[in-house]
């Protein structure tokens, strides 16, 4: 099930970045005293008591403004509202109940998600401030006093949240489906996939670039199992965005990925790898998600003989962190060679998942340290006492040492290399932490 997702709304200039900053731990919104300064959305993951979720700043909303920045802030708004779980609407209890707060009051009914309504730069400490009984005429029910700039009362909104966030207990959730996220830059073929899969238009087909903007789930199943394929909008690269829709189409990608258990990241024969292609791959890589690298419209490339392995060098090379991923090379509009792509969809979602006996894995460690030995450094040498897998999606192992300083990426990578070449783990990445004996997890 996808982490829910919290927006932060409100006016400029009412505090809603500082409020992000710490909940999200990092100071990651700049914090200025100008009504404006967050014009894109920023978002970022966090967790309480023991639910993570993604928290979104917005820009502030001037429901009457005609000024075209703050007009793109408010669409930007309108979205994150739009995706979200849950709503803080946040204002400013210095100012009372301003005629913004108003419009975007009856906005947020409209929108029927549930809210929390905080007022802060509730500053001074002790009673609860007179001046927060205004807000009840918002409709929203009952107002959180808060100062975000001193951290008071952000725990009790944060409780409110948790208590409106999307019950899980009624959900059953089929373990056998595979969630497939269809990424790629604008215009590789992504709908065009889709919907040679379904059989159906389900998803808008345009030469346009960005026309899909939206995440779009489709089940599906066949002969080979049961599937979601969500198809997104395109990540375009940041000189080329515009309009606030297509910035936030980057976020929904981001989602999309952090959804699914194999990435489908699609190439255009006939441009080959760019480098907005490396930056999507690198954020399913990062994300630890099964890849495959589907090379559309090979109908149209020119070949001749030795072109397919040629190509597929171009792309390791290009895509080196990728290295682990298998290349298929389809026509989305022919349909050539889809059909092969669901035994590669399950394989590497298998392997992604794959789970390896500390035994066996033990075995697999001695038999590299043998053939090659861990490293010196300054007359100390690495050693390597045992290892087990902690997790998986993507498979984790933890390698505990003498000393982890000693612990280069270059014997990582050996034995990285040394894991694969004895389960295969084809499509996945595999990660390896150090930890001396006795250290506790961070």
């Amino acid at each position: 099930m996808a982490k829910p997702i919290v927006a932060i709304i409100g006016k400029p200039n009412v505090g809603k970045s500082t409020f992000f900053n710490y909940i999200a731990g990092s100071r990651i919104s700049i914090v200025e005293d100008t009504p404006g300064v967050t014009r894109d959305r920023i978002y970022a993951e966090t967790n309480w008591r023991g639910i993570d979720f993604t928290i979104i700043d917005t820009g502030g909303i001037e429901p009457e403004s005609d000024d075209i920045i703050l007009s793109q802030m408010r669409e930007q708004a309108n979205i994150a509202i739009e995706i979200a779980d849950v709503i803080i609407f946040l204002t400013d209890i210095r100012q009372g109940v301003t005629a913004a707060d108003q419009e975007i009051a009856i906005m947020l009914k409209k929108s029927k998600k549930p809210i929390v309504l905080v007022c802060n730069k509730a500053d001074n400490f002790g009673k609860e401030p007179d001046e927060i009984y205004e807000f009840y005429n918002l409709g929203l029910g009952d107002p959180y006093a808060i100062s975000a700039a001193n951290a008071k009362g952000i725990g009790d909104v944060l409780d409110a949240v948790y208590e409106k966030f999307p019950k899980m207990d009624n959900i059953v959730v089929d373990e056998k489906i595979i969630k497939v996220a269809v990424i790629g830059k604008p215009n590789v073929g992504k709908s065009s996939l889709i919907n040679k899969i379904l059989g159906e238009n389900r998803a808008i087909v345009s030469n346009i670039a960005g026309t899909t903007r939206d995440a779009i789930d489709s089940e599906f199943e066949n002969e080979y199992g049961k599937y979601v394929f969500i198809d997104t909008a395109g990540l375009r690269k940041k000189s080329k965005i515009k309009e606030s829709i297509e910035k936030f189409s980057i976020m929904r990608t981001l989602l999309a990925i952090e959804r699914a258990d194999v990435c489908l990241m699609m190439i255009d024969a006939l441009e080959g790898v760019t480098d907005q292609d490396a930056k999507i791959a690198g954020e399913a890589h990062e994300a630890g998600k099964g890849v495959i690298i589907v090379v559309n419209k090979w109908d149209e490339y020119e070949k001749e003989t030795g072109t397919l392995e040629k190509y597929k060098k171009e792309i390791y090379a290009k895509l080196s962190y990728l290295s682990y991923a298998p290349i298929i090379f389809i026509s989305a509009k022919t349909g050539q060679r889809v059909d092969k792509l669901f035994n590669m969809i399950n394989n590497v979602a298998e392997q992604n998942a794959m789970r390896v006996s500390t035994a066996t894995l033990n075995q697999v460690i001695n038999e590299a340290i043998a053939i090659v030995q861990p490293p010196t450094d300054k007359g100390k040498r690495l050693k390597i006492l045992y290892g087990t897998q902690v997790s998986t999606k993507p498979p984790t192992f933890v390698i505990f040492v003498n000393n982890k300083e000693l612990f280069h990426f270059s014997y990582e990578r050996y034995l990285v290399n040394q894991i694969r070449k004895e389960f295969g783990l084809e499509g996945t990445p595999v990660r390896i932490i150090a930890r001396e004996k006795g250290e506790k997890e961070e």
